[in-house]
């Protein structure tokens, strides 16, 4: 058996900001009302002409994760990509990777568990790795989150929270089984499916039906989320799903070096913090900068962290995250 451990983390960002003064001369909002529900001060959105994508967004945060990794592109065997935007209906973001950064015939894997998707995605590849069948694998979260978003009123408890933005890990093969990704935890609870969802166009209310029923309210082809609702359910998930991996070590939550949660919300992470004792120090947020960007928003933060010096080798880390489906995942990791 074997471990596999994070070898290399990337992460970008468009450069184009965006901040909550710029979105309230396009909505009825205010970077007050913003603040105080989200903790959002600005995000990154791609701007037309910018040459990015999905796609595009992951292959630059991959291309850095591989060079920290001190691999090449040739090294790596096995592509997953997590993401709920994905640059065409289909086929999926990693195959596109697999062509833009001229790797062999390798797998390519697209993850849709939105803003579980990264450790969804962490947890599949650490399960190849495990098996010995792969040694190398790339792991991808990207979201282009402001090409589908309503910039109205109408739309603002939602557009208000979304960024774009990517990130990327490479795990490696680890023998020392006391490193590295020790556990994972997947959940999932679909009958809370429409409470956080887009229901199209989809093969269930195509592109012709939209057009022929012409919408105002309730529009398919724009995220919803019963903001309330998923808040509740958050908290409550994010807390059994961080105590259930640290039970599986015989740890707790004094052995917790640095939480990286889902960056959803900055109250919900703020709840978490508290409910564990953590110190500002042991729990990293960046959502102030970048919003929410769903797929990417854990290995971002993880990459930002690491890069400020926040993520030592020998630290216990706990990535935790809950999402649309309803989804939440947690994994244990020693550095």
């Amino acid at each position: 058996m074997y471990n596999s451990r994070i070898a290399g983390l990337g992460a970008y960002v468009p450069e184009n900001i965006v901040t909550n003064d710029d979105l309230s001369k396009l909505m009825d909002t205010n970077d007050a009302w913003i603040q105080e529900r989200t903790g959002i001060k600005e995000r990154r959105h791609i701007k037309k002409g910018d040459g990015n994508s999905t796609a595009k967004m992951g292959v630059k945060a991959a291309t850095i994760a591989i060079e920290r990794a001190g691999l090449t592109n040739k090294d790596i065997e096995m592509i997953v990509f997590a993401t709920l935007s994905p640059d065409y209906y289909f086929p999926g973001c990693g195959v596109q990777v697999q062509h833009l950064m001229e790797m062999e015939n390798i797998p390519a894997l697209d993850v849709r568990n939105q803003c579980s998707g990264f450790v969804y995605a962490l947890a599949t590849a650490d399960q190849f790795i495990k098996t010995g069948m792969y040694k190398n694998v790339l792991v991808i979260g990207a979201e282009n989150h402001s090409g589908g978003l309503d910039f109205t009123t109408r739309g603002r408890s939602v557009s208000v929270i979304f960024g774009d933005g990517a990130g990327a890990a490479v795990l490696t093969r680890e023998e020392d089984t006391t490193k590295g990704i020790l556990s994972s935890h997947l959940h999932s609870q679909g009958e809370h499916a429409l409470q956080l969802s887009l229901k199209g166009p989809s093969t269930e209310q195509w592109v012709p039906e939209i057009i022929e029923t012409n919408p105002t309210e309730d529009i398919p082809y724009y995220p919803y989320m019963n903001g309330t609702f998923v808040f509740k359910h958050a908290v409550v998930r994010f807390s059994e799903v961080i105590k259930e991996g640290l039970a599986k070590n015989n740890l707790t939550a004094d052995d917790i070096d640095m939480l990286i949660p889902h960056q959803a919300n900055l109250r919900i992470a703020q709840f978490v913090q508290k409910k564990f004792g953590l110190t500002d120090d042991q729990v990293f947020n960046n959502i102030q900068k970048y919003g929410n960007t769903t797929a990417a928003s854990i290995p971002i933060a993880l990459t930002e962290a690491w890069e400020k010096g926040k993520v030592k080798e020998g630290d216990t880390l706990v990535l935790a995250a809950f999402g649309s489906g309803f989804t939440w995942a947690s994994s244990i990791i020693k550095w």
